[in-house]
C-alpha cells in the first residue's frame, strides 16, 4: 500500500512540472505576406529566404505566382524530444496535375529548440497552387492548438 500511496503522492507532485513545460506561443504571432525583393516568378521558381524576412500585416493575399504567405511565432517550453508541430493547411481545394482534389495539406515539423523563432508558410510555385479562396493554417502541437490564422487569397 506505501508503494501505491508514494506512486500517488510523486504523480501529483510532478504534474505541476508537467503543465509548466508544456509549449506555448510567446508574444505576438506575426501573419501576411512575405516581403519579397523580386515581383515576377516562373513556375516552379523559389526564392530562398532568411527568418528575418519583413512580413506585410494582412489576411489578403494576391492570387499570383511568388505570393508567400503565413505565420512566424516564437514558442516558448521546447524541450528536445518533445510531440513535433503539426502544421495544417486548409486550401479551397488544390487540384494536382494528376488530377486528385486536396483540401488540406498536413506536415509535420519538429520542434527546433535552439530556435528563436518558428515559421508555417505556403508559397505559390506552381500555376495548379494559385487558389483564390479562404485558406486557414493551423499549428498544433498533438491535439493542442497553438496558433490559428486565415487569409483571403484574391
Amino acid at each position: 500500500m506505501s508503494r501505491s500511496v508514494n506512486a500517488i503522492l510523486m504523480a501529483l507532485c510532478l504534474s505541476p512540472l508537467t503543465a509548466l513545460a508544456e509549449v506555448h506561443i510567446a508574444g505576438p504571432v506575426e501573419y501576411g505576406l512575405f516581403q519579397s525583393p523580386v515581383a515576377e516568378y516562373a513556375a516552379g521558381e523559389r526564392l530562398l529566404t532568411q527568418n528575418t524576412q519583413a512580413i506585410e500585416q494582412t489576411t489578403l493575399i494576391p492570387a499570383r505566382l511568388g505570393s508567400r504567405f503565413g505565420l512566424r511565432y516564437s514558442l516558448k517550453g521546447k524541450q528536445p524530444g518533445e510531440a513535433p508541430l503539426t502544421l495544417l493547411y486548409l486550401t479551397p481545394g488544390i487540384t494536382t496535375p494528376d488530377g486528385l482534389r486536396h483540401d488540406k495539406i498536413v506536415l509535420e515539423q519538429p520542434l527546433a529548440a535552439n530556435a528563436s523563432q518558428d515559421v508555417m508558410a505556403f508559397e505559390f510555385s506552381e500555376p495548379y497552387e494559385v487558389v483564390a479562396g479562404t485558406w486557414e493554417f493551423m499549428v498544433f502541437q498533438g491535439d493542442r492548438l497553438l496558433a490559428r490564422q486565415s487569409f483571403e487569397v484574391r
